[in-house]
């Protein structure tokens, strides 16, 4: 198994409300305490964007954590996708908020 093949990359798109919450610094803080790199953003239309990649377990802890969101936050459903670190060129580093 190679180095790649034991990391997950997933992105996600959280429907709901989702924005104004503090959803996407909550999720900084939760991938930084799972130890999963990507970012967070807000989308026009009202939903939240993620890509999510590090550790499986890593990465399911925080695909947990946003079915349900921050505590003023009300998730009705996530998109997700899986995705592989060549898909943008570059493995993440780091977990930041657009």
């Amino acid at each position: 198994m190679t180095g790649s093949d034991r990391r997950r990359v997933v992105e996600v798109v959280v429907h709901g409300e989702v924005q104004g919450v503090f959803f996407r610094d909550s999720c900084r803080a939760e991938a930084q305490r799972a130890g999963v790199a990507g970012w967070v953003r807000n989308e026009p239309d009202g939903t939240v964007r993620a890509r999510f990649e590090g550790a499986p377990d890593a990465v399911g802890t925080l695909l947990a954590w946003v079915r349900h969101g921050p505590r003023h936050a009300r998730v009705d459903h996530v998109d997700e996708v899986d995705r592989t670190a060549e898909d943008d060129g570059s493995g993440a580093r780091g977990f930041s908020v657009r």
